[in-house]
């Protein structure tokens, strides 16, 4: 027994080999774990003790699983993305937060949602959901809605037919959307071009309702009765006649007239020139000629009528005259969708809204300068000082402001539900302008901002309480703020030869109008702090570079 511990104490003495100094080997003291199972090798793709082996097939809602149904029979349940907010709560939101919101994810992170079962459909065909959703789209974007609102409506209409893995793209004419079912699959992409595009906000609200009802589950919104009513709203005739609209231009342009400071006969010869402006651009479309020459030659008959009065040497504002009839004419909604769509991050779309407004504004010019400029040829020369003179009558300035947008209502064709409201609206945005402006003394542009910032807020709230789109609050709305005095004044000014004081009014001019564009897409934004649904506060903004 000596000798064996002698022998082990002469073992631990000697110098170890190079194997028992290797370092997987284990040190004194410690117990051996025994050799590894060569059979069972571990991995970190193993499954870790305590869960389940998986099944053979890939998990359900898996990028590599083949998709079971294109229907919303049997979606997957709904889950907590990365973004902290579940389905559930979202659900309570309307569908236009809702949109927006997953719009700004990563196609990983858009939560999945519990989707009720379309009546008789087993499974709608991935062509005919994507041809459909084209379709909305285009009436949509046709209709002057924005490109964010537009890609919202459309994905909307996707996820509710079950197709969540799409991609909707909105440019200034084409609208196209993608859907891939999984990574493993070919994508199916389809387009549409819009090559026709008119107003009609009753149309437009007809659009939203069916986007609504198709977002909500327990419409039953099939394909077939989707298909059916968007066939009827195209079919659908404007909801006032021409003599209507024709009228309602009259009464714009006079009571803009009034809103600068012109008198009774100034109201009429204001009507008479807006509707012979208005019937002369009819009859160039029905010629097939552009829209520019359109409104050229729309411009023209409110400053011969202008011109005329000054020649007669009529004790009356032939300015206001002039700058009634381009109240009319003014592309403001356009300007406010082109802005839009900039601050919002739709660059292209943006830019080609805006190239159209200088072409409408070029068009506008152009017509006032030829006749400017033919009065001045005949006759003494316009006073310019006159346009600025506005003489400040609070009551009778509301009055006018309050026509003016009822008119402007009635030739975006709204719905005779939203007009009271725009009409509520845009008075209330005079007032503010009137007493900042001139009881408060402050700057035309700040001005203009608040007042049209108060449009967008409470435009927005209102679609939200109805459900619909924020255009038929908020564009005729913004009509007293345009501005015509200042357009007017650059105007005379250039055709005076006077470029200094002509180009600094026009830019002032534009000023006014971008001052208008931002307030109502700010106070659009602010509206969203008042709105309290789950969901809303979680939109992720676009980031962008910071100055590198």
């Amino acid at each position: 027994m000596a000798e064996s511990e002698g022998a082990d104490d002469r073992d631990l003495g000697k110098p170890k080999s190079d194997e028992a100094r290797s370092a997987f080997t284990a040190p004194p003291g410690v117990v051996d774990p025994g050799p590894v199972e060569e059979d069972h090798p571990t991995s970190e793709f193993s499954v870790p003790k305590g869960l389940e082996e998986p099944s053979a097939a890939p998990p359900e809602g898996s990028a590599f699983a083949q998709p079971s149904t294109y229907s919303a029979h049997h979606s997957p349940p709904a889950y907590t993305s990365s973004q902290n907010f579940a389905v559930s709560r979202m659900g309570e939101s309307p569908w236009q937060d809702r949109m927006r919101t997953m719009l700004r994810m990563p196609v990983g992170d858009r939560p999945v949602p519990e989707l009720a079962p379309k009546p008789d459909e087993s499974g709608p065909a991935v062509g005919r959901v994507l041809d459909l959703t084209l379709r909305i789209g285009e009436l949509l974007l046709a209709g002057g809605e924005g490109s964010e609102d537009v890609e919202a409506a459309m994905f909307a209409v996707c996820r509710s037919y079950g197709l969540d893995r799409c991609e909707p793209t909105v440019t200034f004419t084409m609208l196209s959307i993608t859907h891939q079912p999984s990574l493993v699959e070919d994508p199916v992409s389809a387009s549409r071009t819009v090559r026709r595009r008119g107003t009609d906000y009753t149309r437009l609200e007809a659009v939203y309702r069916l986007v609504s009802d198709i977002s909500t589950p327990e419409a039953e919104v099939s394909l077939e009765e989707a298909y059916r009513r968007m066939a009827e709203i195209r079919r659908n005739r404007h909801p006032y006649p021409t003599w209507v609209l024709t009228a309602a231009s009259g009464l714009l342009a006079g009571a803009a007239s009034t809103l600068v400071g012109g008198g009774v006969l100034v109201f009429f010869a204001a009507a008479l020139g807006a509707v012979l402006g208005d019937r002369l651009a009819w009859l160039a479309a029905g010629r097939g000629l552009p829209e520019f020459y359109q409104f050229v030659v729309a411009a023209m008959p409110p400053a011969a009528i202008g011109v005329a009065l000054s020649l007669a040497h009529a004790d009356v504002r032939s300015s206001a005259v002039i700058t009634g009839g381009l109240f009319a004419l003014l592309p403001g909604r356009a300007l406010v969708a082109a802005v839009q769509d900039g601050l919002t991050g739709y660059y292209i779309t943006a830019a080609a809204r805006l190239l159209e407004v200088m072409y409408l504004f070029i068009g506008i010019i152009v017509g006032v300068l030829v006749v400017l400029y033919l009065g001045l040829q005949l006759g003494p020369p316009l006073d310019p000082e006159a346009v600025l003179q506005i003489t400040e009558r609070p009551p009778v300035q509301i009055a006018a402001s309050l026509v003016l947008v009822l008119t402007f209502a009635l030739l975006l064709q709204q719905e005779r539900s939203t007009v009271v409201m725009v009409t509520l609206n845009g008075g209330v945005a005079w007032s503010v302008f009137g007493a900042l402006h001139y009881a408060g003394e402050m700057a035309p542009v700040p001005s203009t901002a608040i007042a049209a910032g108060l449009v967008g807020l409470f435009g927005q709230l209102l679609s939200r309480y109805r459900h619909t789109s924020a255009l038929p609050y908020v564009t005729a709305a913004i009509g007293p703020l345009l501005p015509g005095s200042a357009t007017y004044f650059g105007l005379l000014s250039i055709a005076e030869n006077r470029l200094d004081k002509g180009l600094a009014s026009l830019t002032n001019a534009v000023a006014l109008a971008l001052a208008i564009a931002i307030g109502v897409n700010l106070g659009s934004e602010v509206s969203r702090l008042f709105l309290r649904v789950p969901g809303a506060a979680n939109r992720q903004a676009a980031k962008r570079t910071r100055g590198f």
